[in-house]
């Protein structure tokens, strides 16, 4: 599979490549999510929490240029790092490419072993919320044609 998402995948199985011990691998989420930029004010309210996280998890969704944008942020360190990985991958990309991507990445990283139950649920979640806002993206594209 090729495009957008594909290419950030692998760069990101790459970089994650280049840690031996999962204690690396946290710290380089972390560090990660120490940069997201955050969501405006007006996007900290339950409508825009992320369902199944332990932690709070806000995704700021939007268009521009005809691309799906993703804006978010949390209150806990490596909560705020996964959802820094996805909005990585995910912002920026063409709607139909978000909904059908695999995110097969977070496998071969070996995310979804290590993580806890509670942090992989809310991981889950964020993909789930993200794919169903490029959803109703894409559903909005087709019907205006």
């Amino acid at each position: 599979m090729s495009g957008i998402i594909a290419s950030r995948e692998a760069e990101i199985v790459e970089e994650f490549s280049l840690f031996d011990e999962w204690l690396d691998k946290y710290q380089h989420l972390i560090e990660m999510g120490q940069k997201l930029t955050g969501v405006d004010e007006a996007f900290r309210t339950d409508a825009y929490k992320v369902k199944g996280c332990q932690s709070q998890v806000w995704l700021q969704p939007g268009i521009e240029n005809g691309l799906v944008v993703f804006r978010a942020d949390s209150d806990a360190a490596i909560t705020k790092g996964l959802v820094a990985l996805m909005v990585r991958v995910l912002s920026g990309a063409p709607a139909v490419e978000i909904v059908a991507s695999p995110l097969s990445f977070l496998e071969a990283i070996g995310l979804r072993e290590h993580l806890s139950p509670t942090r992989s649920n809310g991981l889950v979640g964020m993909v789930k919320q993200m794919k169903l806002y490029a959803a109703a993206y894409a559903s909005q594209e087709a019907s205006h044609g």
